[in-house]
């Protein structure tokens, strides 16, 4: 098969932009275009797209590390066929070390739509994961969402989408695609995603309740109100499962503060909020993903008290904030070095007072009402919980009676030593 080519000039103006916002955000991937032959040497299959993917691994010391994988300059398409009416199109990819990615097309009634992709990538490419405990290649297997498009359409979709499956969030943007190109010609005929279609706000006729007239009238500014405060989090319930047993039960309200060119604040909504993650023994992570914009984990460790007492406690939170247009990461902070949240075994940890994480200089999470547990859920539902200080109101008890008495007991002293000077006046005036 013949190398993949770089994308054609008129491409290129359109994807400049978006490389741009990718180098803003750390991170580049390459433009693929794929342009399969037939026998007569007539276009078959055209695919050009861009593509970035986010993977979640364990690594050496059983913490779980976000690492984001971009195409490089050199990819091939060994393996990619035009496909007929009953065969299928296949699109196949291979870039990096060891890296794959493929999708195969079907066509029924006059229509193509896309059937399994198929993403490989391989733990041994010590660049990508420098330190991952699983080696070797690693294949995820997902259904393509998109819905049917009719015959001698090209698909067409600049704004961002996603699929997650397993540990791993694949984003493209940019697509131009159309298998079972017809004539070698691909089709003038675009069929839009429904992220690039754009939504007009409804027109309103003129009616006597909304014309206005002119006037000569001069108005006084309008006053400027204030922005609203930020509220609090809206309170969300995740758990994880490992097999049919759930293994993990949260529920947090969470916000984010990022100082970047000015303060932000962001609250996560759990009605967008995926969760994911991995439960074990002595280690357990709980990723939430809201909306594909903001990705954030929390890994929980085990640590021995003593011989006979077990606690856990979390240990690290890494926060990812994607920009919405072509996935690149607007910011990334991690703390690997937390030890709070610490409850006995078997238990679960409480606070329903507003607590803050400090992830980097820029970046805190809040929570609020906060309950966890990531070992050991029986019956689906939280343990006893051990609550943090903030919310034992009964501390707040002996320290005012305590104070009250010291209080007491110093006015008595001064009361008996004022009273000793008087009568030792008294007794010299005799």
């Amino acid at each position: 098969m013949e190398p993949v080519r770089p994308a054609a000039a008129s491409r290129r103006r359109l994807l400049l932009p978006l490389l741009l916002l990718g180098v803003s955000g750390f991170f580049q991937s390459h433009a693929v275009e794929v342009d399969i032959k037939d026998a007569s040497n007539a276009t078959c299959l055209y695919a050009s797209w861009m593509m970035r993917f986010l993977i979640t691994y364990e690594s050496n010391t059983g913490d779980y590390k976000t690492t984001t994988l971009n195409l490089s300059s050199s990819v091939t398409h060994n393996g990619s066929v035009c496909g007929n009416d009953t065969q299928a199109a296949l699109v196949a990819v291979q870039f990096g070390e060891g890296h794959s990615w493929s999708i195969n097309f079907t066509k029924i009634n006059e229509t193509f739509q896309g059937d399994l992709i198929t993403f490989t990538y391989n733990t041994n490419d010590t660049a990508v994961f420098p330190d991952a405990k699983r080696k070797g290649p690693v294949s995820v297997v997902v259904k393509d969402p998109a819905h049917p498009v009719q015959l001698n359409n090209v698909y067409v979709c600049h704004n961002d989408e996603f699929i997650e499956a397993e540990n791993v969030t694949q984003i493209f943007w940019n697509i131009t695609l159309q298998p079972f190109v017809q004539n070698g010609t691909v089709s003038k005929k675009e069929f839009r995603c429904r992220a690039d279609t754009p939504t007009s706000a409804p027109t309103v006729l003129p009616t006597t309740a909304n014309v206005t007239t002119a006037s000569t009238t001069t108005l006084s500014p309008a006053p400027t109100t204030p922005p609203k405060p930020v509220e609090n989090p809206d309170t969300g319930n995740y758990s994880l499962k490992s097999g049919n047993k759930t293994c993990l039960l949260a529920t947090v309200g969470l916000q984010l503060n990022v100082s970047q060119d000015k303060p932000l604040l962001i609250n996560i909504n759990p009605k967008t909020t995926i969760a994911d993650g991995a439960c074990g023994n002595t280690t357990a992570t709980l990723k939430l993903n809201d909306g594909n914009s903001t990705l954030i984990s929390f890994t929980f460790v085990v640590k021995n008290t003593s011989a006979s007492v077990q606690k856990f406690y979390l240990k690290e939170v890494n926060v990812t904030l994607l920009n919405r247009l072509n996935g690149s990461v607007i910011s990334s902070a991690d703390n690997h070095n937390f030890s709070q949240w610490d409850a006995f075994l078997g238990s679960s940890y409480m606070c329903r007072k507003e607590q803050t994480l400090d992830i980097s200089e820029d970046v805190q999470v809040h929570t609020f009402n906060l309950r966890i547990q990531p070992f050991l859920v029986e019956a689906n539902k939280f343990a006893t919980a051990q609550e943090c200080s903030l919310d034992d109101d009964s501390i707040l008890i002996p320290i005012v009676v305590g104070a009250a008495l010291a209080v007491l007991i110093a006015i008595i002293v001064v009361a008996y030593i004022i009273g000793r000077r008087k009568s030792y006046a008294g007794y010299q005036t005799l």
